[in-house]
């Protein structure tokens, strides 16, 4: 008689979550497959094709034979190129190509910083409202989050108090986002000189995501290691190309640090992926050395959207809006509405209240609970104007 294994699946994946926003997005599109008119605010995803000149790159790249094998593990050395050009460009931080490694999207990026820096036990300060990526990638790779909440009352970003309450002798990387996902949040330049300066007085490393850059509306863009260079030995930076060029489907990311770090991070990625889809590389190319008024006239569009969500959103009694600069979503406080009876209904958490906005608008949004801090939902406005609209007034029929 065959003796089933003691433990079917590893601790480490077994605590694992699925991803909030996938599950939403998932969940959505199903009821749409049923003929539901469903409207969904859940994904992170621009709702713009692929420009077309990056088409174009890939599909002529596809014929090429040199595509069709193994290329280096950490990136095509014209790609790293590219990267480090728009690096210096956008940010005037320059980083050696050598130093750069691209990776299959920015999740990849995420948990590789991770699995780099962190040793069991260590511990990852993540501001709170995050993205529900970071806390798993740290207990995967090992480490433990320690949560900074930081609420609708202070524009969702975390002070300097708050983060010398976090600091303990365990603590080792500090993440940081900006703009945010999911508040759309955007910290200026003095405030990442401060925190940058605070990290660099307490020896830590920072991991930072400035996946959406390019989505600023208000003000400029600020980079961590443009406010502070002395960091650039103790700073990884991730980035990709899915939200400014609506490549998410292509799976192209990087990310870039000190060489000895990169290094092993390289080996790493030669073990568990080697390259990433040369023909998406391509493209990646493409997107970096082509025509940036694509990404203009998508940037405006979103501003547009962004405009009338809140604007709409505001109307409703029982919800409170922060102005969002960047990134593509809204992320209203909606505790007023908990406990209230809501077409015979009441939801006693946001999570139950999603439940009811679904069932009974036919809107997908995505509960707080997946980002760190009940009693907010998150609404990314990269959809059409029209599904735009027509969702925010069902939630004002619905809150009527």
């Amino acid at each position: 008689m065959a003796t089933e294994p003691k433990n079917r699946v590893s601790q480490r994946l077994a605590a694992l979550q699925p991803s909030a926003t996938l599950a939403v997005d998932a969940k959505a599109k199903a009821l749409k497959a049923e003929g539901k008119p469903v409207i969904g605010f859940g994904a992170g995803e621009p709702n713009f094709p692929t420009p077309a000149h990056i088409v174009e790159a890939a599909a002529q790249a596809a014929t090429d034979q040199k595509n069709h094998k193994y290329t280096v593990a950490k990136g095509l050395p014209e790609l790293r190129a590219a990267i480090a050009a728009k690096t210096k460009a956008d940010s005037g931080v320059e980083v050696d190509p050598d130093n750069i490694i691209v990776t299959n999207g920015g999740k990849q990026a995420v948990y590789q910083a991770f699995v780099s820096l962190v040793d069991d036990g260590d511990e990852v300060i993540l501001p709170a409202p995050y993205w529900t990526t970071y806390p798993e990638a740290i207990r995967l790779a090992g480490g433990v989050p320690v949560e900074v909440l930081a609420g609708s009352d202070q524009d969702y970003k975390v002070t300097l108090d708050q983060l010398d309450g976090a600091l303990t002798e365990r603590t080792k990387v500090l993440l940081l986002c900006s703009p945010s996902n999911p508040t759309g949040s955007v910290y200026s330049a003095t405030e990442l000189a401060a925190i940058g300066e605070w990290a660099l007085e307490n020896g830590l490393w920072v991991v930072s995501d400035e996946i959406y850059e390019h989505l600023v509306y208000e003000g400029e863009m600020s980079y961590i290691l443009a406010e502070v260079p002395e960091l650039q030995n103790q700073t990884i930076v991730v980035n990709g190309v899915a939200k400014t060029y609506a490549m998410t489907g292509w799976r192209v990311g990087w990310m870039h640090g000190p060489a000895d770090v990169m290094k092993k991070v390289a080996n790493f990625q030669s073990h568990i992926t080697s390259n990433v889809s040369n023909v998406s590389q391509v493209a990646a190319i493409a997107a970096l050395e082509g025509d940036q008024g694509v990404v203009a006239e998508m940037k405006e569009a979103f501003n547009r959207r962004r405009t009338t969500l809140v604007e709409m959103l505001r109307e409703i009694e029982g919800i409170e809006v922060p102005e969002p600069t960047g990134a593509f979503y809204v992320y209203p406080n909606v505790s007023g509405l908990l406990g209230k009876e809501i077409n015979g209904r009441v939801a006693n958490t946001t999570t139950e209240l999603a439940e009811i906005i679904l069932e009974e608008a036919e809107v997908a949004v995505v509960p707080g609970e997946a980002f760190g801090t009940p009693g907010y939902i998150r609404m990314g406005y990269a959809l059409s104007d029209e599904d735009l609209v027509e969702g925010a007034s069902r939630l004002q029929q619905l809150f009527a």
